[in-house]
């Protein structure tokens, strides 16, 4: 990738589409409101402004690479095609039935979110197969065609197929495609044999049918923009980011759109990983903060953790359990509807509430004036000084102050005898609080001291708020680096093509049968190798091999790392040796006695990583520059301090900013608290220290 001399890193969020080129060692970046309808017009004129700013032609261009939350939006808006699902007789609601469990145990009143299909739209077949692959009642192929004769007179636009046990034996919805291809040719059709190889029923069906919801939008968006492109002059290939980091072509991303679903944020764990190696942290605590959601992400060991399962849409206080369950390899974050356009209200128990309602990019925050009426997170941020309403988005956006203290007053402020600033103090403490929660959460869930890490904010929202966050967790040390407001779009153009192969094979350690083991992880190493070789016909390929095992009766696994040479050279001791080693320091201690079982295997092929080298740190000795000041609320002190505010690319390498001090730059602003100075650091890094 190193060899490509002019890169696009296209990042379409729920307010903004960023945009950055890459020519040579310069980087150039814009921020442009999305533009729901037509989400592709935004990404072209982001890209004439960046070209301009280069002074290049769209022809120049060797590389694009995309993320979006279009994937995202559809589920949580239900708005993708007229989808149905053919599965096994008996199991036509298991994607209704849910697990069952309660995700909010005393709520009597609890209700669990509606399937994405209802059950009019699910239609069964005979045939079985068992838990161990083999087929027990053979298909009828005569009945799959009358059932897909039915799917047509419905007009359905794409199908899903999901059937029992089929991540072990594919044969079945294999001959149910072949159908549906014969008969429905322009019908777009997802198996979950290929989707996702997993156990578990509920969330392998859940998949397929969020991956067949969304195929029909993404294929088109996806011919569109590829069209618009090449009108535009830009004839190089077109690469998506996906959800598990990594950068996949853009035929594989038609094909499987729910790889997509987390793909935004994916490049902003990226970024922050790349950060870390430059820096030599191994614990990290990434903020990534926009218009509509903030994302939590731990980083170990410059590698972003990761997942199987993940849940999008969840609909009841962003709680684990409330949305769907998503079976794809993915970055593991915490996400929350608080962005600087998550809207603020009194609720019935007279407590300010933020999001996850946003005001998005139309109409957008009340000091838009686009016909906002409500005050979200940046009308809060404007009144206490976080925003200079001249200078937003680098100028190309007037902020109204009088319109935000109009918002916050009447939502907020009369409600509860606030003041508008008060009112605003409110709205960002409590976003603020939420967020911190948000991580306290989720490092106790992973056994981790956020006290040991050092936080790197990035998205145009982040550095407003990081400061006060780091002050709220104990955080010393926070981290903003150079195009920090476009964090997600310049972390595509550092992620290596990489794609991710699971199966779901059962086998005790008791049952260890080393030749299988070597024969299954040989054919999910060329699966993986072969979706990477469709981007990349060059680059060495490295292959990651992991397993997912449990104690026999336990309902979840823990993911265990192998070397190539464990993974090829399969022994039962290494095995366990491994396992008794991860789950000791996630638990504390191993259970004696009690057989082991391995339930997923998976193999990462990727292209290597970008070398990053080491900076030299400094400490701070000149004193920075003000171009001017201004009165900024600071939160721990509960009142307006007179702030210096400094240009960031007036800053010179080992300069420092005493807190409160406001940082400046056409695409955010770093807002550093009286508790905290700001260092510049020599690959431009805003180095944001505790005072000692």
């Amino acid at each position: 990738m190193a060899a490509h001399s002019v890169r696009l890193g296209v990042d379409i969020g729920g307010t903004f589409t960023d945009v950055v080129l890459e020519k040579g060692e310069e980087s150039f970046s814009t921020k442009v409101l999305t533009t729901y309808a037509a989400p592709e017009n935004a990404i072209i004129d982001g890209m004439h402004q960046v070209c301009k700013k280069a002074g290049v032609s769209t022809s120049q261009i060797d590389q694009i690479i995309h993320g979006t939350t279009l994937a995202t939006n559809a589920l949580i808006e239900r708005r993708g095609a007229k989808t149905a699902l053919i599965t096994t007789e008996g199991f036509r609601d298991v994607i209704e039935m849910r697990t069952e469990s309660r995700f909010e145990q005393y709520d009597l009143n609890l209700n669990l979110p509606d399937p994405l299909l209802p059950r009019q739209m699910r239609f069964t077949v005979a045939g079985r197969v068992d838990a161990n692959g083999q087929i027990l009642v053979d298909i009828d192929r005569a009945e799959v065609e009358a059932v897909v004769g039915q799917i047509a007179k419905a007009g359905f636009e794409s199908v899903a197929v999901g059937l029992i046990h089929s991540y072990l034996n594919p044969a079945h919805e294999e001959l149910v495609r072949e159908v549906l291809a014969e008969k429905l040719p322009d019908v777009a059709v997802s198996i979950s044999s290929e989707v996702s190889p997993q156990m578990r029923e509920y969330e392998r069906f859940n998949t397929v049918v969020a991956n067949a919801y969304i195929k029909p939008l993404m294929a088109s968006y996806l011919g569109r923009l590829e069209d618009r492109l090449k009108d535009e002059g830009v004839s190089c290939r077109i690469f998506l980011m996906h959800s598990g980091g990594g950068i996949i072509s853009i035929q594989n991303a038609a094909d499987f759109p729910v790889r997509l679903v987390e793909s935004g944020p994916a490049g902003g764990a990226v970024f922050a990983a790349h950060i870390a190696a430059r820096y030599g942290l191994d614990k990290v605590l990434s903020f990534d903060m926009g218009g509509t959601t903030a994302k939590i992400c731990l980083i170990k060991n410059q590698t972003p953790k990761t997942s199987r399962v993940f849940e999008v849409a969840r609909t009841y206080r962003f709680k684990k359990g409330s949305g769907m369950p998503i079976s794809i390899p993915v970055i593991d974050m915490v996400e929350i509807g608080a962005g600087g356009g998550s809207l603020a209200h009194v609720d019935s128990l007279r407590q300010i509430r933020v999001g996850p309602e946003s005001a998005g990019s139309e109409p957008g925050p009340a000091c838009y004036g686009r016909g906002g009426e409500r005050p979200g997170v940046t009308d809060a941020d404007l009144v206490l000084g976080k925003l200079d309403p001249e200078n937003f988005a680098g100028g190309s956006i007037k902020l109204h102050p009088e319109d935000s203290k109009s918002a916050l007053a009447n939502h907020v402020g009369n409600i509860l005898e606030m003041d508008a600033v008060e009112a605003a103090f409110g709205v960002a403490e409590v976003v603020d609080e939420n967020m911190a929660n948000a991580a306290r959460v989720h490092a106790v869930e992973n056994g981790e001291d956020l006290s040991e890490y050092t936080m790197i904010a990035f998205g145009g929202a982040a550095p407003l708020h990081a400061g006060r966050l780091c002050e709220k967790l104990g955080v010393d040390r926070l981290l903003v680096p150079p195009g920090a407001g476009v964090g997600s779009a310049i972390g595509f153009l550092r992620a290596p093509f990489s794609f991710e192969a699971n199966r779901s094979v059962y086998m005790k350690l008791s049952d260890f049968d080393g030749d299988r083991i070597k024969s299954l992880l040989t054919d999910l190493k060329t699966e993986a190798t072969g979706f990477v070789r469709t981007c990349d016909e060059i680059s060495p390929i490295l292959s990651e091999f992991k397993v997912y095992m449990r104690y026999t009766g336990q309902g979840w696994e823990i993911p265990i790392e192998l070397t190539e040479e464990q993974a090829m050279n399969p022994d039962v001791a290494t095995f366990e040796a491994r396992f008794i080693e991860d789950y000791s320091k996630l638990f504390g201690r191993p259970v004696e006695g009690m057989d082991v079982e391995i339930t997923v295997w998976s193999v990462n092929a990727t292209t290597p990583q970008e070398k990053v080298a080491r900076i030299e740190e400094t400490d701070g000795g000149e004193a920075a520059k003000p171009i001017g000041e201004r009165a900024l609320f600071d939160a721990a002190s509960v009142k307006y301090l007179d702030a210096k505010v400094v240009n960031r690319f007036d800053m010179d390498t080992g300069e420092r900013a005493i807190g409160p001090v406001v940082v400046i730059e056409d695409e955010t602003t770093i807002i550093v608290p009286a508790s905290r100075d700001a260092i510049r650091q020599p690959d431009g890094c805003i180095d944001v220290v505790a005072k000692g």
